[in-house]
């Protein structure tokens, strides 16, 4: 039987993947990284062939880049406010190469089987076979990549194409047809911005109201308010609801159904095009389907529309097919994590960029990558079990009392607030007594390169 190596197992070489090795190695704790497809990225590699980048040709981010980059690596000067596609994959790449950590990474290599082994560690299955034991697992594997279809189907047949928004690419197919969008998310509107510039027309089925919020609010980007962040978060959000209000009026204005939620209560909507479609006519705002009907779709307001496709931006699933549904499952989207990094149940399994947040997942996992190394070096001690779930069971309410009890809300966090009480987290679990080195360090530690900022 294989021993269990002193070394860590990160699935996954994303965009939170490579974050993790990083930071490892700056802490000299050594590692395998596994990824599936042939290149970096994940998400934001376009036309991955692991088949799992839901990204167009057109997409570009909407967070700010001072907010998306990597504490020790900025962005190049010369990028946009809010970089293409393109230009993130090229900036993962070059911080993987300026750190060295792509000779780690095993390429073309699928994770089939993750195990807990008794009394602690992880037997790692390969698609080629093999078997390999770690002291502990950083799971990166993402959560854009496994569509979620309407539950239940709308009845009826449709004859006309249907696909989910994880496979559209461009607008060519569109030209000159009848376009059914359905949903009200990031993907939704863009996708429906740039169908409406070819097509006969775009409807856009919109379920219930949401705040579309403008890339730039009174002159700044959305993500970096004018604002001291001593307000608290609570008042600020009244603040950005209020500018909002100014700037974009109400949603009905538009045609679409007021939100039933204040600003930042669900996950943001934003769009700087989308109303100005709807303002030209090229987009038409509809409520919900009731059913499918041939080569058209009813409504649930009684009216039709001819339709000869249609794109379904409902969501992703938050899967694991490593897993056991028996070891890790997350049912309704929803797996109960001690400030979404920590499994209560297995001390020695971490989830990397697995959150929502109101801002960008990139440092937010470099931050809990940090946390981790902590941990695993005996630097950071958890809180009892009891007083863990009890965290997480809080977090579940709060979640549930502001967001609902969505799939699309399970893993939302605030940045700048989830940022602050990770580093106190951290400071409350190095006076902690208990604290056990799971790893030992390779090889004297590289000082890790983050900041509170």
């Amino acid at each position: 039987m294989n021993e269990i190596s002193d070394r860590v197992c990160i699935i996954g070489a994303g965009s939170s993947g490579i974050a993790t090795c990083k930071v490892l190695k700056d802490h000299a704790i050594p590692y395998d990284c596994y990824e599936a497809s042939d290149r970096i990225g994940g998400n934001w590699a376009y036309n991955n062939p692991n088949n799992m980048s839901s990204a167009y040709a057109s997409l570009f981010i909407n967070t700010s880049k001072e907010r998306m980059e990597y504490s020790d690596f900025p962005m190049p000067a010369d990028y946009p406010t809010f970089p293409h596609h393109t230009q993130m994959a090229a900036y993962f790449n070059s911080y993987a190469d300026h750190f060295n950590i792509r000779p780690s990474i095993r390429f073309n290599t699928t994770v089939t089987r993750a195990e807990p082994l008794t009394g602690g560690g992880w037997e790692v299955t390969l698609d080629d076979g093999s078997t390999h034991r770690y002291r502990a697992l950083c799971v990166a594997n993402g959560h854009h990549w496994d569509p979620r279809w309407p539950e239940p189907p709308f009845p009826g047949h449709f004859d006309g194409e249907i696909i989910h928004s994880h496979y559209y690419r461009v607008p060519d197919p569109y030209v000159g047809k009848h376009v059914l969008i359905l949903g009200f998310g990031n993907s939704a509107m863009d996708i429906a911005t740039e169908t409406s510039r070819v097509s006969a027309m775009t409807y856009l089925a919109v379920r219930r109201g949401f705040h579309v919020i403008p890339k730039h609010i009174l002159g700044r980007p959305l993500d970096q308010p004018a604002l001291p962040r001593w307000i608290p978060w609570s008042i600020q959000m009244k603040l950005i609801g209020l500018a909002l209000r100014i700037q974009v009026g109400r949603m009905s204005n538009y045609g679409l159904p007021e939100p039933d939620h204040p600003v930042l209560h669900e996950h943001p909507t934003v769009s700087s095009d989308i109303l100005t479609r709807i303002s030209h006519g090229r987009v038409k705002p509809k409520p919900n389907i009731q059913r499918l009907d041939g080569d058209g779709v009813i409504f649930t307001d009684g009216s039709r529309e001819r339709v000869d496709c249609i794109i379904y931006c409902t969501g992703y699933k938050i899967t694991f097919p490593f897993f056991r549904p028996e070891v890790v499952e997350a049912k309704n989207n929803e797996l109960p994590l001690f400030r979404r990094v920590f499994h209560p149940q297995y001390r020695d399994l971490f989830f990397i960029g697995l959150l929502q947040p109101l801002g960008a997942i990139m440092p937010l996992a470099e931050l809990q990558s940090i946390w981790v190394s902590k941990y695993l070096l005996g630097e950071y001690a958890l809180p009892p079990q009891d007083e863990m779930l009890r965290d997480i069971q809080r977090e579940r309410e709060a979640l549930r009392k502001r967001f609902g009890n969505a799939p699309r809300h399970t893993m939302e966090v605030d940045y700048d607030p989830y940022v602050r009480e990770v580093w106190r987290e951290m400071k409350r679990g190095a006076k902690r007594p208990g604290a056990v080195a799971l790893i030992k360090r390779a090889a004297a530690p590289v000082q890790a390169g983050a900041s509170k900022a």
